[in-house]
Protein backbone atom coordinates (compact mmCIF):
# COMPACT_ATOMS: atom_id res chain seq x y z
CA UNK A 1 0.00 0.00 0.00
CA UNK A 2 2.91 2.43 1.23
CA UNK A 3 4.50 1.70 -2.75
CA UNK A 4 1.08 2.41 -4.09
CA UNK A 5 0.25 5.54 -2.41
CA UNK A 6 3.91 6.86 -3.63
CA UNK A 7 3.15 6.02 -7.09
CA UNK A 8 -0.55 7.66 -6.72
CA UNK A 9 1.14 11.19 -5.46
CA UNK A 10 4.06 10.72 -8.42
CA UNK A 11 0.66 10.46 -11.30
CA UNK A 12 -0.66 13.28 -9.22
CA UNK A 13 2.70 15.67 -9.36
CA UNK A 14 3.66 14.96 -12.83
CA UNK A 15 1.32 17.37 -14.54
CA UNK A 16 2.72 20.42 -12.04
CA UNK A 17 5.85 19.52 -12.63
CA UNK A 18 5.51 19.82 -16.72
CA UNK A 19 3.38 22.85 -15.87
CA UNK A 20 6.81 24.34 -13.99
CA UNK A 21 8.99 23.60 -17.37
CA UNK A 22 8.03 26.81 -19.30
CA UNK A 23 7.33 29.11 -16.58
CA UNK A 24 11.08 28.39 -15.20
CA UNK A 25 12.69 29.75 -18.48
CA UNK A 26 11.65 33.25 -17.31
CA UNK A 27 11.84 36.09 -14.53
CA UNK A 28 8.13 37.24 -14.02
CA UNK A 29 4.84 37.57 -15.22
CA UNK A 30 2.05 39.45 -15.46
CA UNK A 31 -1.46 37.98 -15.47
CA UNK A 32 -3.09 39.63 -18.61
CA UNK A 33 -6.98 41.55 -18.17
CA UNK A 34 -9.22 41.06 -21.33
CA UNK A 35 -11.04 43.90 -22.07
CA UNK A 36 -13.43 40.82 -23.49
CA UNK A 37 -14.01 36.91 -23.74
CA UNK A 38 -14.61 36.40 -27.47
CA UNK A 39 -11.47 38.63 -28.46
CA UNK A 40 -10.18 36.48 -30.07
CA UNK A 41 -6.51 38.27 -31.14
CA UNK A 42 -5.77 41.08 -28.16
CA UNK A 43 -3.24 43.35 -28.12
CA UNK A 44 -1.57 44.67 -24.50
CA UNK A 45 0.94 47.26 -24.20
CA UNK A 46 4.51 47.11 -22.98
CA UNK A 47 5.12 49.16 -19.66
CA UNK A 48 8.55 50.11 -18.12
CA UNK A 49 8.42 46.73 -16.02
CA UNK A 50 8.68 44.85 -18.93
CA UNK A 51 11.73 47.01 -20.66
CA UNK A 52 13.32 46.39 -18.17
CA UNK A 53 12.93 42.86 -17.37
CA UNK A 54 13.93 41.60 -20.84
CA UNK A 55 17.41 40.77 -22.06
CA UNK A 56 16.93 40.03 -25.67
CA UNK A 57 17.61 43.27 -27.75
CA UNK A 58 14.96 42.27 -30.20
CA UNK A 59 12.59 41.62 -27.07
CA UNK A 60 12.54 37.60 -27.74
CA UNK A 61 12.35 36.99 -24.45
CA UNK A 62 8.88 38.11 -24.30
CA UNK A 63 6.20 36.01 -24.62
CA UNK A 64 2.45 35.04 -23.84
CA UNK A 65 1.25 32.03 -22.08
CA UNK A 66 -1.76 30.60 -21.24
CA UNK A 67 -3.30 28.68 -18.29
CA UNK A 68 -0.68 25.63 -18.68
CA UNK A 69 2.22 27.70 -19.61
CA UNK A 70 1.93 26.47 -23.28
CA UNK A 71 2.68 29.36 -25.19
CA UNK A 72 0.72 31.05 -27.53
CA UNK A 73 1.12 32.64 -31.01
CA UNK A 74 2.71 36.11 -30.17
CA UNK A 75 4.23 39.03 -31.83
CA UNK A 76 5.70 42.23 -30.81
CA UNK A 77 4.51 45.44 -32.97
CA UNK A 78 5.10 49.14 -33.59
CA UNK A 79 2.43 50.60 -31.76
CA UNK A 80 0.69 52.14 -34.54
CA UNK A 81 0.71 48.40 -36.40
CA UNK A 82 -2.40 46.58 -34.65
CA UNK A 83 -4.30 49.44 -35.06
CA UNK A 84 -5.65 48.71 -38.44
CA UNK A 85 -4.59 52.26 -39.96
CA UNK A 86 -3.99 52.03 -43.63
CA UNK A 87 0.00 52.64 -43.89
CA UNK A 88 1.13 55.94 -45.71
CA UNK A 89 2.52 55.38 -48.86
CA UNK A 90 5.32 58.09 -50.42
CA UNK A 91 7.39 57.53 -53.40
CA UNK A 92 11.37 57.27 -53.14
CA UNK A 93 13.75 59.07 -54.75
CA UNK A 94 16.27 55.97 -56.18
CA UNK A 95 19.70 55.83 -58.39
CA UNK A 96 20.57 52.75 -60.13
CA UNK A 97 24.18 51.68 -59.22
CA UNK A 98 26.45 48.74 -60.79
CA UNK A 99 25.89 45.41 -58.99
CA UNK A 100 28.07 43.51 -57.28
CA UNK A 101 30.41 41.19 -58.96
CA UNK A 102 29.37 37.68 -57.76
CA UNK A 103 31.93 36.40 -55.24
CA UNK A 104 33.49 39.63 -54.74
CA UNK A 105 34.30 40.59 -51.21
CA UNK A 106 33.98 44.31 -52.51
CA UNK A 107 31.65 45.89 -54.06
CA UNK A 108 33.97 46.99 -56.54
CA UNK A 109 33.00 50.46 -57.08
CA UNK A 110 33.06 53.72 -54.59
CA UNK A 111 30.36 56.08 -54.70
CA UNK A 112 30.44 59.75 -55.07
CA UNK A 113 27.07 61.16 -54.37
CA UNK A 114 25.95 65.17 -53.51
CA UNK A 115 24.24 65.86 -50.33
CA UNK A 116 22.26 68.84 -49.52
CA UNK A 117 21.50 70.01 -46.34
CA UNK A 118 18.80 68.38 -44.90
CA UNK A 119 20.40 65.11 -46.15
CA UNK A 120 18.30 64.35 -49.46
CA UNK A 121 20.67 63.31 -52.37
CA UNK A 122 21.31 65.58 -55.29
CA UNK A 123 23.82 63.64 -57.10
CA UNK A 124 24.94 60.39 -57.24
CA UNK A 125 27.72 58.73 -59.55
CA UNK A 126 29.43 55.15 -58.86
CA UNK A 127 32.86 55.06 -60.10
CA UNK A 128 34.42 51.31 -60.48
CA UNK A 129 37.27 50.24 -59.38
CA UNK A 130 38.34 47.27 -60.52
CA UNK A 131 38.44 45.94 -63.72
CA UNK A 132 35.46 43.32 -64.01
CA UNK A 133 32.90 46.18 -62.45
CA UNK A 134 33.30 48.10 -65.57
CA UNK A 135 30.63 45.73 -67.61
CA UNK A 136 28.04 45.32 -65.03
CA UNK A 137 24.47 45.59 -65.60
CA UNK A 138 23.02 48.82 -62.90
CA UNK A 139 20.94 46.51 -61.09
CA UNK A 140 21.85 47.46 -57.88
CA UNK A 141 19.55 50.60 -56.29
CA UNK A 142 20.34 53.57 -53.69
CA UNK A 143 16.95 54.40 -52.33
CA UNK A 144 17.07 57.94 -50.64
CA UNK A 145 15.16 58.38 -47.65
CA UNK A 146 16.53 61.28 -46.10
CA UNK A 147 13.01 63.00 -45.85
CA UNK A 148 11.29 60.02 -44.24
CA UNK A 149 10.59 60.46 -40.52
CA UNK A 150 8.30 57.91 -39.75
CA UNK A 151 9.34 53.59 -39.49
CA UNK A 152 9.31 52.00 -43.20
CA UNK A 153 7.09 49.51 -42.81
CA UNK A 154 7.82 47.65 -46.69
CA UNK A 155 8.91 48.60 -50.01
CA UNK A 156 6.74 48.18 -52.94
CA UNK A 157 8.96 48.15 -56.46
CA UNK A 158 7.13 48.65 -59.94
CA UNK A 159 8.98 47.29 -62.77
CA UNK A 160 9.16 47.26 -66.88
CA UNK A 161 6.76 44.36 -67.80
CA UNK A 162 9.02 41.25 -69.74
CA UNK A 163 10.02 38.27 -69.30
CA UNK A 164 9.43 35.64 -66.17
CA UNK A 165 11.62 37.83 -63.03
CA UNK A 166 12.36 35.48 -59.61
CA UNK A 167 15.01 38.05 -58.19
CA UNK A 168 16.28 37.68 -54.65
CA UNK A 169 17.18 40.90 -53.05
CA UNK A 170 19.92 41.23 -49.96
CA UNK A 171 18.96 45.08 -48.34
CA UNK A 172 21.11 47.28 -46.43
CA UNK A 173 20.67 50.47 -44.52
CA UNK A 174 23.05 53.48 -44.09
CA UNK A 175 23.23 57.26 -42.40
CA UNK A 176 26.09 58.37 -44.12
CA UNK A 177 26.24 56.39 -47.30
CA UNK A 178 29.79 54.98 -45.58
CA UNK A 179 28.78 52.37 -43.03
CA UNK A 180 26.40 49.52 -43.93
CA UNK A 181 24.56 47.67 -42.10
CA UNK A 182 22.55 44.24 -43.50
CA UNK A 183 18.06 45.00 -42.92
CA UNK A 184 16.25 41.57 -42.01
CA UNK A 185 14.11 42.28 -45.00
CA UNK A 186 15.72 40.50 -47.66
CA UNK A 187 13.24 39.56 -50.08
CA UNK A 188 12.14 38.38 -53.12
CA UNK A 189 10.68 39.88 -56.35
CA UNK A 190 8.58 37.44 -58.33
CA UNK A 191 6.66 38.07 -61.73
CA UNK A 192 5.65 34.79 -63.68
CA UNK A 193 2.74 33.61 -65.79
CA UNK A 194 1.38 30.40 -66.74
CA UNK A 195 -1.89 28.97 -68.40
CA UNK A 196 -3.25 32.53 -68.79
CA UNK A 197 -2.56 33.25 -64.55
CA UNK A 198 -0.19 35.73 -62.93
CA UNK A 199 1.82 35.91 -60.05
CA UNK A 200 3.18 39.09 -58.88
CA UNK A 201 5.16 39.53 -55.29
CA UNK A 202 6.44 43.20 -55.57
CA UNK A 203 7.21 43.87 -51.40
CA UNK A 204 10.07 43.65 -49.63
CA UNK A 205 8.26 43.59 -46.09
CA UNK A 206 10.69 44.28 -42.69
CA UNK A 207 10.08 43.44 -39.56
CA UNK A 208 6.74 44.50 -37.69
CA UNK A 209 8.74 47.44 -35.89
CA UNK A 210 9.59 48.84 -39.25
CA UNK A 211 13.33 50.53 -40.84
CA UNK A 212 14.21 53.62 -40.20
CA UNK A 213 17.57 55.12 -42.02
CA UNK A 214 18.02 57.87 -44.28
CA UNK A 215 19.31 55.40 -47.17
CA UNK A 216 18.63 52.02 -48.77
CA UNK A 217 20.67 50.17 -50.72
CA UNK A 218 18.94 46.93 -52.91
CA UNK A 219 21.25 44.60 -54.60
CA UNK A 220 20.36 41.37 -56.28
CA UNK A 221 22.23 38.34 -55.42
CA UNK A 222 22.23 37.43 -59.20
CA UNK A 223 22.67 40.66 -61.04
CA UNK A 224 21.65 38.78 -64.19
CA UNK A 225 18.36 38.05 -62.98
CA UNK A 226 17.13 41.45 -61.66
CA UNK A 227 14.57 43.45 -62.31
CA UNK A 228 14.66 46.64 -64.73
CA UNK A 229 13.06 48.76 -61.53
CA UNK A 230 10.59 52.07 -63.04
CA UNK A 231 9.21 53.03 -59.15
CA UNK A 232 9.85 52.81 -55.94
CA UNK A 233 6.84 53.47 -52.81
CA UNK A 234 7.79 52.90 -49.09
CA UNK A 235 4.90 52.29 -46.84
CA UNK A 236 5.60 54.47 -43.74
CA UNK A 237 3.64 53.49 -40.27
CA UNK A 238 1.20 56.27 -39.19
CA UNK A 239 1.87 57.43 -36.05
CA UNK A 240 -0.81 56.46 -33.36
CA UNK A 241 -2.69 59.34 -31.63
CA UNK A 242 -2.85 56.88 -28.47
CA UNK A 243 0.89 56.49 -28.21
CA UNK A 244 2.50 59.74 -27.14
CA UNK A 245 6.26 59.44 -26.40
CA UNK A 246 7.98 58.43 -23.38
CA UNK A 247 10.80 59.27 -21.47
CA UNK A 248 13.77 57.72 -19.68
CA UNK A 249 15.96 59.97 -18.09
CA UNK A 250 19.51 59.45 -17.40
CA UNK A 251 22.37 60.75 -15.39
CA UNK A 252 25.29 60.16 -16.33
CA UNK A 253 29.12 60.37 -15.48
CA UNK A 254 32.43 62.53 -17.21
CA UNK A 255 34.75 61.16 -19.13
CA UNK A 256 38.31 62.34 -20.07
CA UNK A 257 38.94 61.44 -24.27
CA UNK A 258 42.14 61.00 -25.36
CA UNK A 259 41.65 63.57 -27.85
CA UNK A 260 41.18 66.10 -24.54
CA UNK A 261 37.57 66.32 -25.48
CA UNK A 262 34.85 65.43 -22.38
CA UNK A 263 31.98 63.13 -22.75
CA UNK A 264 29.31 62.12 -20.46
CA UNK A 265 28.08 58.26 -20.54
CA UNK A 266 25.20 57.03 -19.26
CA UNK A 267 23.31 53.30 -19.12
CA UNK A 268 20.00 52.70 -19.85
CA UNK A 269 18.12 50.32 -17.69
CA UNK A 270 16.39 48.14 -20.03
CA UNK A 271 15.17 47.59 -23.82
CA UNK A 272 13.07 50.19 -25.19
CA UNK A 273 12.87 51.41 -28.38
CA UNK A 274 14.20 54.95 -28.24
CA UNK A 275 13.63 56.75 -31.26
CA UNK A 276 14.59 60.90 -29.35
CA UNK A 277 16.96 62.07 -27.92
CA UNK A 278 17.18 65.45 -25.42
CA UNK A 279 19.76 67.09 -23.41
CA UNK A 280 18.38 69.42 -20.26
CA UNK A 281 20.72 71.47 -18.85
CA UNK A 282 19.71 74.13 -15.98
CA UNK A 283 20.05 78.13 -17.50
CA UNK A 284 20.69 79.06 -20.09
CA UNK A 285 22.35 77.10 -23.02
CA UNK A 286 23.46 76.84 -26.79
CA UNK A 287 25.58 73.78 -27.35
CA UNK A 288 26.41 71.37 -30.02
CA UNK A 289 25.41 67.94 -29.47
CA UNK A 290 26.76 64.43 -30.91
CA UNK A 291 25.27 61.27 -29.36
CA UNK A 292 26.52 57.09 -29.87
CA UNK A 293 25.33 54.72 -28.98
CA UNK A 294 26.39 50.71 -28.54
CA UNK A 295 25.35 47.70 -26.43
CA UNK A 296 27.93 46.46 -24.38
CA UNK A 297 31.73 47.49 -23.78
CA UNK A 298 32.90 45.15 -26.23
CA UNK A 299 31.22 46.95 -29.70
CA UNK A 300 32.61 50.37 -30.79
CA UNK A 301 30.19 53.14 -30.92
CA UNK A 302 27.68 53.73 -33.47
CA UNK A 303 26.50 57.68 -34.19
CA UNK A 304 23.00 57.97 -33.82
CA UNK A 305 22.21 61.55 -33.96
CA UNK A 306 23.97 64.75 -34.78
CA UNK A 307 25.75 66.82 -34.96
CA UNK A 308 22.68 69.19 -33.36
CA UNK A 309 22.28 72.14 -31.55
CA UNK A 310 20.35 72.15 -28.37
CA UNK A 311 19.71 75.40 -26.45
CA UNK A 312 17.60 77.16 -23.78
CA UNK A 313 16.63 80.65 -23.21
CA UNK A 314 15.12 82.36 -20.34
CA UNK A 315 12.60 84.60 -21.55
CA UNK A 316 8.43 85.20 -21.33
CA UNK A 317 6.75 82.22 -19.83
CA UNK A 318 8.45 78.90 -20.26
CA UNK A 319 10.75 80.63 -22.97
CA UNK A 320 12.55 79.12 -26.13
CA UNK A 321 14.03 75.74 -26.25
CA UNK A 322 14.92 73.39 -28.63
CA UNK A 323 13.04 70.49 -29.74
CA UNK A 324 14.11 66.71 -29.41
CA UNK A 325 16.14 64.87 -31.98
CA UNK A 326 15.20 62.37 -33.91
CA UNK A 327 17.46 59.44 -33.93
CA UNK A 328 19.03 57.64 -37.24
CA UNK A 329 17.25 54.19 -36.15
CA UNK A 330 15.32 52.96 -33.44
CA UNK A 331 17.78 51.50 -31.27
CA UNK A 332 17.79 49.32 -27.72
CA UNK A 333 21.24 49.87 -26.86
CA UNK A 334 22.29 49.99 -23.11
CA UNK A 335 24.96 52.20 -23.22
CA UNK A 336 24.78 55.91 -24.68
CA UNK A 337 27.41 58.43 -24.94
CA UNK A 338 26.99 62.37 -25.50
CA UNK A 339 30.32 65.05 -26.92
CA UNK A 340 29.94 68.33 -26.87
CA UNK A 341 31.54 70.97 -29.04
CA UNK A 342 32.63 73.59 -26.18
CA UNK A 343 32.96 73.65 -22.59
CA UNK A 344 29.26 72.05 -20.61
CA UNK A 345 27.95 74.60 -17.67
CA UNK A 346 27.27 71.51 -15.12
CA UNK A 347 25.97 67.63 -15.68
CA UNK A 348 23.76 67.16 -18.57
CA UNK A 349 20.71 65.16 -18.29
CA UNK A 350 20.47 62.57 -21.42
CA UNK A 351 16.79 62.36 -22.07
CA UNK A 352 15.45 59.42 -24.26
CA UNK A 353 11.94 59.27 -25.71
CA UNK A 354 10.34 55.81 -27.24
CA UNK A 355 6.50 55.11 -27.93
CA UNK A 356 5.58 51.89 -26.05
CA UNK A 357 5.24 48.60 -28.25
CA UNK A 358 2.71 46.53 -28.10
CA UNK A 359 2.18 42.74 -28.53
CA UNK A 360 -0.67 40.93 -30.36
CA UNK A 361 -1.15 37.48 -29.04
CA UNK A 362 -3.79 34.86 -30.41
CA UNK A 363 -6.45 33.70 -27.24
CA UNK A 364 -5.40 29.76 -28.14
CA UNK A 365 -5.34 27.59 -25.55
CA UNK A 366 -6.74 27.81 -21.99
CA UNK A 367 -7.54 30.71 -20.30
CA UNK A 368 -6.34 33.38 -18.13
CA UNK A 369 -3.33 34.59 -19.76
CA UNK A 370 0.07 35.86 -18.76
CA UNK A 371 2.93 37.73 -20.68
CA UNK A 372 6.31 36.04 -19.26
CA UNK A 373 9.52 38.23 -19.94
CA UNK A 374 13.25 38.30 -19.22
CA UNK A 375 15.44 35.10 -19.95
CA UNK A 376 18.56 33.76 -20.96
CA UNK A 377 17.38 30.36 -22.47
CA UNK A 378 14.41 30.94 -24.20
CA UNK A 379 13.65 32.75 -27.56
CA UNK A 380 9.79 33.34 -28.84
CA UNK A 381 9.12 31.16 -31.60
CA UNK A 382 8.10 33.67 -35.14
CA UNK A 383 4.89 33.73 -35.88
CA UNK A 384 2.44 34.76 -38.64
CA UNK A 385 0.54 37.42 -36.30
CA UNK A 386 1.42 40.77 -39.00
CA UNK A 387 -0.18 38.38 -41.67
CA UNK A 388 -2.89 37.85 -39.93
CA UNK A 389 -3.76 41.22 -38.68
CA UNK A 390 -3.42 42.17 -42.75
CA UNK A 391 -5.85 39.63 -43.79
CA UNK A 392 -8.48 40.13 -40.45
CA UNK A 393 -8.61 43.89 -41.48
CA UNK A 394 -8.97 43.13 -44.51
CA UNK A 395 -12.36 40.86 -43.93
CA UNK A 396 -13.76 43.01 -41.27
CA UNK A 397 -13.12 46.33 -42.16
CA UNK A 398 -10.20 48.92 -41.83
CA UNK A 399 -11.55 49.87 -38.31
CA UNK A 400 -10.72 46.63 -37.19
CA UNK A 401 -8.03 46.02 -34.54
CA UNK A 402 -7.51 43.73 -31.73
CA UNK A 403 -9.34 43.17 -28.47
CA UNK A 404 -7.55 45.77 -25.70
CA UNK A 405 -5.65 43.66 -22.79
CA UNK A 406 -4.05 45.05 -19.79
CA UNK A 407 -1.00 44.08 -17.72
CA UNK A 408 -2.08 43.52 -13.73
CA UNK A 409 0.69 43.46 -11.05
CA UNK A 410 3.90 41.21 -12.46
CA UNK A 411 4.70 38.21 -10.43
CA UNK A 412 8.32 36.42 -9.89
CA UNK A 413 8.85 33.13 -12.08
CA UNK A 414 12.36 31.81 -12.11
CA UNK A 415 13.29 34.93 -11.18
CA UNK A 416 17.59 35.73 -11.72
CA UNK A 417 18.04 32.17 -12.14
CA UNK A 418 16.03 32.42 -15.59
CA UNK A 419 18.75 34.90 -16.79
CA UNK A 420 21.31 32.78 -16.51
CA UNK A 421 22.67 31.29 -19.83
CA UNK A 422 23.06 27.45 -20.33
CA UNK A 423 25.49 25.60 -20.07
CA UNK A 424 26.56 24.97 -23.29
CA UNK A 425 25.48 21.21 -24.65
CA UNK A 426 28.41 18.86 -24.67
CA UNK A 427 28.81 16.44 -27.79
CA UNK A 428 28.96 13.11 -25.98
CA UNK A 429 28.43 11.34 -29.68
CA UNK A 430 31.66 12.90 -30.48
CA UNK A 431 33.53 11.42 -27.31
CA UNK A 432 31.87 7.86 -28.05
CA UNK A 433 32.84 7.96 -31.18
CA UNK A 434 36.24 8.65 -30.21
CA UNK A 435 36.23 5.90 -27.48
CA UNK A 436 34.92 3.45 -29.49
CA UNK A 437 37.60 3.80 -32.18
CA UNK A 438 40.16 3.81 -29.65
CA UNK A 439 38.80 0.33 -27.75
CA UNK A 440 38.37 -0.60 -31.43
CA UNK A 441 42.40 -0.44 -32.11
CA UNK A 442 43.06 -1.39 -28.70
CA UNK A 443 41.37 -4.93 -29.26
CA UNK A 444 43.25 -4.61 -33.01
CA UNK A 445 46.71 -4.54 -31.69
CA UNK A 446 45.99 -6.91 -29.45
CA UNK A 447 44.70 -9.41 -31.47
CA UNK A 448 47.61 -8.90 -33.45
CA UNK A 449 50.10 -9.65 -30.74
CA UNK A 450 48.48 -12.28 -29.53
CA UNK A 451 49.16 -13.77 -32.79
CA UNK A 452 52.61 -12.78 -33.37
CA UNK A 453 53.20 -14.56 -30.22
CA UNK A 454 51.28 -17.81 -31.57
CA UNK A 455 53.28 -17.34 -34.27
CA UNK A 456 56.46 -17.85 -32.65
CA UNK A 457 58.87 -20.76 -33.84
CA UNK A 458 59.31 -23.24 -31.01
CA UNK A 459 62.39 -22.96 -29.02
CA UNK A 460 62.80 -19.26 -30.50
Amino acid sequence: MKRQGIWLAAIALAPLLALAGPREDYAQQWPLQLSRDDGGAYRVVLDDAVYRQAQSAQLRDVDAIDSTGVVVPASVFAPEQPLARAPQRINLPWFALPASPSGSATQGWELISEVETDGRLRRVEARSTAADTAKLPQTSLLLDASRVRSPILALELEWVPGAALDAAYNVEASDDLDQWRSVAGSGRLVDLQRGGQRLVQRRIVFDTVGEQARYLRLTPQDPKSAAQISAVVAELAVPAAGAPLQWRELKGKRVEQRDGGVAFEYELDGRFPIQQADVALPGNHALEWRLDSRDNEEQGWRAQAGPWMAYQVAGQGDGDRSAARQLSETSRDRRWRLRANGAVPGEPVLRLGYRPEVVVFLAQGQPPYALVAGSARAARADSPLAHLVEALRKSRGKDWQPAQATLAQPTALAGAAALVPPEPKRDWSTWMLWAVLVVGAAIVVGFALSLLKSNKPAGS
